[in-house]
Formats: C-alpha cells, structure tokens, sequence
C-alpha cells in the first residue's frame, strides 16, 4: 500500500477479529516506531507488547480504576463512558502495545511529541500490513496502577495501541475540510 492510500484508509478500530499476530508482525510495527523522528535524537519510547491474560487483566485494571475515581471524573474527559468502549476493544485485540516514556519533567513536550510521531508511525504501517489500530489514551485514568501491574513503576505510561484484524465495518468519522484548519498569512 502506498503511503496516501494509509493515510487515508488508517481509522480507530474497536472491533477485531478472534485472530492472532505473528512476533514478525509486531517487530515490523515497532521497527517502523524505532525510525520515526524524535526531538534532539532522544528517542524516548519504549514498547510492551501484550497479549493473553495480561492485556485483559490491563483492561480490568482500566475499569475498575474508572469505577472507584467516577466522583472525580467528569464527561469532559471521560464522555460517555469510553473507558469501558476502551477496555472491550483492547479484550478483543490480540495485541497491546503500552508506550512508556522515561519520567523527566524537562522533556515532556518534545518527548510526547516524539512518542505521538512514532505512535502514527505504528498506526500507518499497521494498516499497511492489513491491521487494524486504535490509538488509547483512556489508560490515562489508571496509568500507575498499569504501570505498577507491569513492573514499569520507574516509568510513565503515555498510551497504549490496540492492534488486530479488523472486526469494524463503519466508516471513518468525518474530517473537517482543509479550509477549515488552515490559513495563509
């Protein structure tokens, strides 16, 4: 697939079929992570790859997270629920892929910038490779409790990606005109 037709095809997948992915196939997905571009060369992601019992009980750990704090989130950043939307589709994933970023207060922005150019990076060659993605910042509820569960105290969890055959039949969501983004000065 060329790289307009991806752009183009690459939509959030929440639905993926009962079929796994081959070790190569995931290498291939952070390979192309490996070589995005990163600020001052930092390169400062780091990938787990999950699957089974451990990326369901992840999910879990996401629900629960959302019941016990419920009081202090609002639907402004948690609308209708998608914690739980989250949660079945990364049960339904064969893989998970948790995006780690070293603690350090000073490179936050670059830093998430670059992780966002790798995270893209994924997304494109997955669906290049017939995938399906989803790109999940619902972990953002119950980071440190994932993070403790997978032994990654010493590091911040960022996001996590969904990844499978698509199971999804919908259309991708509309996208706003050009016009409607950018300007010319």
């Amino acid at each position: 697939m060329d790289l307009d037709n991806a752009i183009i095809s690459r939509k959030s997948v929440r639905k993926y079929l009962d079929k796994d992915i081959s070790d190569d196939i995931v290498e291939k997905l952070i390979e192309s992570a490996r070589l995005a571009p990163s600020a001052k060369n930092r390169q400062p992601w780091r990938y787990m790859i999950v699957r089974g019992e451990v990326k369901n009980n992840i999910a879990d750990i996401m629900t629960h997270q959302l019941t016990k704090e419920k009081t202090n989130l609002s639907d402004r950043y948690c609308p209708n629920n998608s914690v739980n939307t989250t949660a079945l589709a990364i049960k339904q994933a064969p893989i998970l892929i948790l995006v780690f970023r070293n603690k350090d207060d000073n490179w936050i922005i670059g830093d998430t910038l670059s992780i966002g150019a790798s995270i893209e990076h994924i997304c494109l060659k997955a669906t290049d490779l017939g995938l399906g993605s989803l790109w999940i910042r619902d972990t953002v509820f119950s980071k440190n409790e994932i993070s403790d569960y997978v032994g990654k105290k010493d590091m911040e969890l960022v996001c996590a990606i969904a990844i499978g055959y698509s199971n999804d039949i919908s259309n991708s969501p509309k996208k706003k005109n050009l016009n409607e983004i950018m300007e010319w000065y």
